[in-house]
């Protein structure tokens, strides 16, 4: 008798609550309809701006640096020196090679004086024929000497220019690693010149995405708020792989007019490959639970429309949406307002809002 009763409470009790559960007030709710838009597929890459017109200035003597004319971030133009390195031993042999050069000058006008002095002999018929030859050989010989020591002093003058380190091109100057008192060799770097203007970004892509990348895809610079900025396009790709990082170059080029950009700075890159048909989903619908994503959809069951907690993986950002991959379907009825309040199987009166326009249904 006594369980007799105790199951007919249990009974009476169950039935009480599922009566009360059906008699509980529907939530009201703001819900969209999810709708189907093109999201681009699109993937952001770290990529580092170089200038397409810069120049490694190397001297191209040895020596001890004496002067340096300029600083990092000066502007300077075609030719201005940059840097002097001590010319003092050059000038030295320029001005020996002068004095030899002289000297062989002079050699010249007395084997010319001698020269003519045996023609007219030799006319007269006072000397033999070979002595008149030993003096054109005499005066040949001290000819082209005279052009080879011509020859050496104006190399060793050109030599004596590459002392003063000058500019190639109109440029920004970069780091100078290099002081007054400094011994350089032709394999030190003094600076860098690059050209205001464009820049390439470089950007490293994955060797698993080689088949998609090619010329001409969208490439979109990203600032660090994460808003767009210069919209480029893929304009190289490398024919092979860093076996290092197994990542394929593409360069992108990205005009720099207003020099917001700088040479060496990071940026990203989003790469577009492509674009399919899709749901997106409001930003402030989304809940975020253990690193999980979850929305709030608007059901209708047998007893009604109720709410479910859906699980969702998400993409990119488009505006104020969320492009969703999985876990929702266009024409999904998305809980937007509310969702702190909700509980999954809660039921909910829906306040539909489409393109501005608001409606209630059941």
């Amino acid at each position: 008798m006594v369980a007799g009763l105790l199951v007919c409470g249990c009974q009476k009790s169950a039935a009480g609550n599922a009566h009360a559960a059906a008699a509980a007030p529907a939530v009201p709710v703001q819900v969209q309809i999810a709708p189907s838009v093109k999201i681009a597929d699109t993937t952001e890459y770290l990529s580092i701006l170089k200038s397409r017109h810069s120049a490694a200035i190397n001297p191209q003597v040895e020596g001890y640096i004496t002067k340096i004319f300029v600083k990092s971030g000066d502007k300077v133009s075609a030719r201005q020196p940059l840097l002097q390195i001590d010319p003092l031993k050059q000038e030295a042999t320029v001005s020996s090679q002068e004095a030899a050069r002289a000297a062989q000058e002079a050699n010249l006008r007395y084997a010319k004086i001698s020269l003519e002095r045996a023609q007219k002999l030799s006319a007269a018929g006072v000397i033999s024929k070979q002595e008149l030859d030993n003096a054109q050989t005499n005066y040949d010989a001290a000819a082209a000497q005279l052009k080879a020591l011509d020859e050496q002093v104006t190399q060793q003058k050109v030599e004596l220019h590459y002392y003063t380190v000058a500019s190639p091109m109109d440029g920004v100057v970069g780091d100078i690693p290099v002081r007054v008192g400094d011994r350089v060799t032709v394999s030190t770097l003094l600076t860098n010149v690059d050209e205001p203007g464009a820049l390439e970004a470089y950007i490293y892509v994955p060797a698993e995405r080689a088949r998609d990348l090619k010329l001409g895809l969208p490439v979109r610079i990203v600032d660090d708020t994460g808003h767009a900025g210069i919209e480029t396009q893929i304009t190289f790709v490398s024919p092979q792989v860093e076996t290092d990082t197994q990542t394929i170059l593409a360069k992108a080029t990205i005009p720099n007019s207003q020099g917001k950009l700088r040479v060496a700075q990071q940026v990203r890159a989003q790469i577009t490959w492509g674009s399919r048909q899709g749901p997106v989903i409001p930003v402030l619908a989304i809940t975020r639970i253990n690193g999980q994503f979850f929305a709030y959809l608007a059901v209708k069951e047998n007893t009604g429309t109720v709410a479910r907690q859906k699980g969702l993986k998400l993409g990119g950002t488009i505006g104020n949406d969320f492009a969703v991959l999985d876990g929702l379907k266009p024409g999904d009825h998305v809980i937007v307002s509310g969702t702190q309040f909700l509980q999954d199987g809660m039921p909910v009166t829906e306040q539909i809002q489409d393109a501005g326009k608001s409606g209630t249904a059941n």
